[in-house]
């Protein structure tokens, strides 16, 4: 029988509740005596009257102690593995069970983020595959397969990193009496639902991670595409600024036959590369004390110096603000420069470019329209309860929504610097559209 809250494991795990069952396993919530969480992994006890269950506990068994080498070299991007227990299958049994312990990770998973905020900016949504991608990379370099890298085993943490949790372990061990089960088929290339236990399973579920992500729609499985012979809908049609780069990227992951696919996750992880520019040196004249600033996390200074250095290559430094014909004619060498710093030093959170991508996204063009700017406003967190905030009451750190930040480089197309704290919002709101259109112009 499964284990209930209160129910003692190993005399140190106390179960606090199921969080969760699948077609071969099934995984608690505990807490030790400290009252530490932490999450438990056992093979179903209910299967026991199927002919491959002994089959699939040793599979269990054997995969689980692969994963437990991972504790002698923690991954960052991989759930921490405690141990790795054999316990008995019920209170009193002489019957064992092996039991999988790892870190009980908070906060919310990539599934839960875009279904509360819609689709995520390109930038952000594959820094999180990037991170996961590096995860997977690791695993198969052990032989394992995790078989279940969807979006609800992708959680985020507050400063931006991304762990992959619950192993997807013996999963290709054929059941006789139960139906297969292995998360949102959504997500599952057609060949895992024969028990195929490859790499390019792992590959397909995360660019189809990724197409979910930047679009805010589930992908059609590719079940149905196959029984069909209908094709998947381009995420560019869903999401019209999206990159080429990264849509074809997302497709050739996604490509229904596993021979057409990348022959690797880190081959696919090349796809989403950015083309490489020749970035200048920055001129340490400009911008080494903004780079410094960054580089600490600074980020208030660094607002404020954006400010400062964007007044100072428009020689607007005596009158402290901006005309719209200084945005119209800001050099692209220094906005993409600023940018550049922005996105580098905050991991793709902040900058003018993360910011245009979900002005865009919500409709957002060069012609100013009020909904979509009080819409813009409320996404990236300079708008609460309806009200713009003031500059003091922004979140200068990377707890920050998506795009907070930079603030003081919008400022003052028509205003005055010495009321930026104050009156910012209220003046600049009907100018946007200019540094959104020079950003265009500067393909930034």
């Amino acid at each position: 029988m499964d284990w209930q809250p209160g129910d003692m494991i190993d005399n140190r795990y106390r179960i606090a509740s199921r969080l969760g069952i699948g077609g071969f396993g099934i995984t608690y919530k505990a807490q030790n005596d400290l009252n530490i969480p932490f999450v438990l992994k056992t093979p179903r006890p209910d299967l026991k009257s199927d002919i491959n269950y002994p089959k699939f506990v040793a599979q269990f068994q054997g995969e689980a102690q692969h994963l437990a080498k991972f504790a002698e070299e923690p991954h960052p991007h991989i759930v921490r593995i405690i141990e790795l227990l054999n316990v008995p299958i019920a209170a009193g049994s002489r019957e064992k069970i092996p039991c999988l312990v790892m870190d009980f990770i908070s906060g919310e998973s990539l599934y839960q983020r875009v279904m509360q905020q819609g689709a995520l900016a390109e930038a952000e949504a594959v820094k999180y595959i990037r991170q996961i991608g590096d995860a997977l990379t690791t695993i198969h370099k052990t032989g394992l397969v995790h078989w279940d890298a969807n979006p609800q085993n992708i959680m985020l943490k507050p400063n931006g990193i991304a762990i992959l949790i619950d192993f997807g372990i013996a999963g290709n061990c054929p059941p006789s009496s139960f139906s297969r089960s292995f998360g949102n088929k959504a997500f599952a290339p057609y060949e895992q639902t024969f028990g195929e236990r490859t790499f390019a399973v792992d590959l397909y579920t995360l660019a189809a991670s990724l197409y979910y992500a930047v679009t805010g729609k589930l992908p059609m499985s590719a079940m149905e595409q196959k029984l069909r012979n209908c094709r998947l809908i381009p995420p560019q049609e869903y999401s019209p600024q999206l990159s080429n780069r990264i849509s074809e990227a997302i497709l050739a992951g996604m490509e229904l036959e596993a021979q057409n696919r990348p022959e690797s996750v880190a081959a696919w992880l090349q796809l989403l590369e950015t083309e490489k520019e020749n970035q200048p040196p920055i001129d340490e004249r400009k911008y080494g004390l903004l780079r410094d600033l960054l580089a600490v996390g600074n980020w208030r200074e660094a607002d404020e110096e954006t400010a400062r250095v964007m007044l100072k290559v428009a020689n607007r430094e005596k009158e402290g603000w901006l005309r719209s014909e200084d945005i119209n004619n800001f050099p692209c060498e220094d906005l993409r420069a600023i940018d550049h710093l922005w996105v580098k030093y905050s991991n793709g959170r902040f900058g003018f470019s993360v910011q245009k991508e979900i002005y865009q996204q919500l409709g957002g063009t060069r012609k100013y329209d009020e909904k979509i700017w009080y819409a813009f406003g409320d996404k990236v967190g300079w708008r609460k309860g309806g009200k713009w905030l003031y500059y003091n009451e922004l979140i200068f750190s990377t707890q920050a929504p998506l795009a907070h930040l930079p603030w003081g480089g919008n400022f003052g197309v028509g205003s005055p610097l010495a009321h930026l704290l104050s009156l910012f919002w209220w003046l600049v709101v009907p100018n946007f559209h200019l540094p959104v259109g020079r950003l265009v112009n500067c393909n930034i």
